[in-house]
């Protein structure tokens, strides 16, 4: 068995910075469903993975938009009609996620205030985190089908260093703030 040990390997270029987004995406939507799901954890755990949740979908997902909707789709525009299909497709999309978004993180807001109102709010974080994982199915695997590998076709080496400049420089100030994880989220 391979162990890895110290720092993940920086990634290469923009489509593996958007994937690792994706990753992200797809962990917070299962602590969503595992905090939902959970009945008996101390309060300290609940507020602490309901505050995460809240944070990753109110502060890290719009940058993740942003990096779309800014910097890789200005350079992908009018190179591939198929494509251009897809971005407008992604963009509608990333606008249909705002009303459940809303929904799941007030209610993680409200968890992390009041850690004791989980079976109150339990059924609501689950159905808004359900709705959304289903949403993110289709949208990422789209995006990683067609999006994504045509970036890498359609980028020149030099636009992709240019947008991983940008990505990287709307999550500089955010980098320096953000809190470890403990407790649902370890793996």
């Amino acid at each position: 068995m391979l162990t890895n040990l110290g720092r993940p390997a920086i990634p290469a270029d923009a489509v593996e910075l958007l994937l690792e987004c994706h990753v992200r995406i797809r962990f917070f939507l299962d602590l969503t469903s595992r905090l939902a799901a959970s009945r008996d954890l101390p309060p300290e755990e609940v507020a602490a993975a309901a505050a995460r949740v809240h944070r990753y979908f109110t502060q890290a997902l719009p940058l993740h938009a942003r990096d779309e909707e800014e910097s890789l789709l200005p350079r992908l525009r009018g190179r591939d009609p198929a494509v251009d299909d897809e971005l407008q497709i992604m963009c509608r999309e990333h606008a249909e996620h705002a009303r459940p978004l809303e929904r799941l993180t007030g209610h993680c807001a409200a968890l992390a205030a009041e850690p004791g109102r989980l079976g109150e709010l339990a059924p609501a974080v689950g159905l808004a985190g359900s709705l959304l994982a289903r949403h993110f199915a289709v949208h990422l695997d789209r995006e990683e089908r067609l999006i994504l590998p045509a970036a890498r076709r359609l980028l020149t080496p030099d636009e992709d260093a240019r947008l991983v400049a940008e990505m990287r420089a709307r999550r500089a100030p955010a980098r320096a703030s953000a809190p470890p994880g403990k407790g649902l989220e370890r793996p």
